[in-house]
């Protein structure tokens, strides 16, 4: 499988949308909200950036829907509250694969632009003073980030969330029967494997970005990751791929799949810790560590058992629709991988079988996700 040609969000705006399902990614977003305005804010009184008229910014792995116009806003707020502040105008790429709905997101820019425009207006500000604000320069590169995007030192500040934790590929040779990524039982080589392979990419990406960013510039990377270094922890949040790789194989049990399908089938993704993020920007060198969170996110609909009204039957409706609601979320993610793979025609049976499964046992509704802030080095010329 080519993840390249074959890994995108779900597209449109329908039920089983990506816009649509993409709560985590917008809490997350929301709690690195913080970090992302300091290091813009640290950028723009920065000796290397002060006094530049035209500020370059990329999104990586942007998707589709209204978390990538989001960030847009939370960077042009930052910009418009520094005074003093030359930056007149903004260059913004959103990058990710090809086959990303590059199409929903650009039809929303209008809306997006008319609420800027009330937003600023509504504060008092002039419009004539802020047109090149208002309506910045936003442009579509497609491409992996595992590898060069944009010209030479043409970014200062590169924003990335809930995309590093996706590979260039699946670790190839895996032993891995009846699973689809790291479980419990899973021997060493497998885990061995996926932490090299990711330790891989992130070295393809930190050398591409310390290429396309000027001496000074940030980056800010928020993504899955587990609070243990060993991956197989208890506390490790692999419970929804388990819970995946039943549900094919009870679809083997039922003739509607073959088992090398499933042993042939390796999810092309690894939630990193803290320690391997630290060795890799070690190694590579480009960057300076400035910040490294290891932040909580809630997940998941918990029942609360107190509800004075609450019956039986309400708890199961309401296991139920957390079941379909984990689901849609799962299937947003995957579904175009894993019909490239199994097929079209076993996808609506495939995650209903998930959602009765998730009723059934409730994962964990804790989500760890790392942020870290980066500083590219300044090069000594010589």
């Amino acid at each position: 499988m080519e993840v390249t040609q074959v890994l995108h969000m779900n597209k449109g705006d329908g039920e089983t949308s990506y816009a649509k399902n993409s709560t985590i990614q917008r809490k997350a977003l929301s709690i690195a909200k913080p970090i992302i305005e300091e290091a813009v804010q640290e950028l723009i009184m920065s000796s290397n950036v002060m006094g530049i008229e035209s500020m370059g910014i990329a999104d990586l792995g942007c998707s589709s829907g209204p978390n990538t116009l989001l960030f847009i806003s939370q960077v042009m707020d930052v910009i418009h509250g520094a005074q003093p502040s030359t930056i007149t105008e903004l260059r913004v790429y959103l990058n990710d694969l090809f086959t990303n709905d590059f199409n929903t997101l650009f039809i929303s820019l209008p809306e997006f632009f008319n609420k800027l425009k009330q937003d600023y207006c509504g504060g008092g500000l002039d419009p004539n003073d802020l047109q090149h604000l208002m309506n910045p320069f936003i442009a579509a590169v497609p491409g992996s980030f595992y590898g060069p995007l944009f010209p030479k030192k043409s970014l200062h500040f590169v924003h990335s969330c809930f995309s590093l934790h996706w590979l260039s590929q699946a670790p190839a040779g895996l032993n891995n029967k009846g699973k689809i990524y790291i479980s419990e039982s899973s021997p060493q080589c497998v885990l061995d494997a996926y932490s090299m392979q990711f330790q891989k990419d992130f070295t393809v990406f930190l050398r591409s970005r310390a290429q396309e960013i000027v001496d000074g510039g940030r980056m800010v990377l928020s993504f899955l990751g587990r609070p243990s270094s060993d991956p197989t922890a208890a506390e490790t949040t692999f419970d929804q791929w388990e819970l995946l790789a039943h549900a094919l194989m009870a679809m083997v049990l039922k003739g509607r799949i073959e088992e090398e399908k499933v042993n042939s089938f390796n999810l092309p993704y690894y939630a990193s810790c803290e320690e391997e993020l630290n060795l890799v920007l070690q190694k590579e060198g480009s960057f300076i560590t400035e910040r490294l969170e290891m932040l909580e996110i809630d997940g998941g609909d918990r029942l609360d058992q107190d509800r004075p009204n609450s019956t039986a039957f309400d708890d199961d409706q309401m296991i139920a629709s957390s079941g379909q609601r984990a689901a849609n979320g799962i299937r947003v993610l995957l579904e175009s991988m894993l019909e490239s793979h199994f097929g079209k025609e076993i996808m609506d049976d495939l995650f209903q079988r998930y959602a009765e499964l998730v009723s059934k046992h409730p994962t964990n509704s804790t989500t760890t996700v790392l942020v870290i802030s980066l500083i590219k080095k300044n090069r000594i010329s010589t």
